[in-house]
């Protein structure tokens, strides 16, 4: 296999990186409020993760 000639830049190996970065990301209702959030993650309208508590909202 072919090996390069030379190393290629941080800038230059991030351009070819950046189309990974880029997907759209499925939003979940939240089973406690129905807000929409991102999934696997604690709600940041209500605290919660599932079905319990894990921080107390700040209003």
């Amino acid at each position: 296999m072919a090996q390069p000639k030379r190393k290629s830049s941080h800038s230059r190996a991030a351009k070819r990186a950046t189309h990974k970065k880029l997907k759209n990301v499925p939003l979940t209702k939240c089973p406690n409020c129905g807000e929409y959030k991102l999934p696997h993650r604690v709600c940041p309208s209500c605290g919660y993760y599932g079905d319990r508590e894990v921080l107390t909202p700040e209003e």
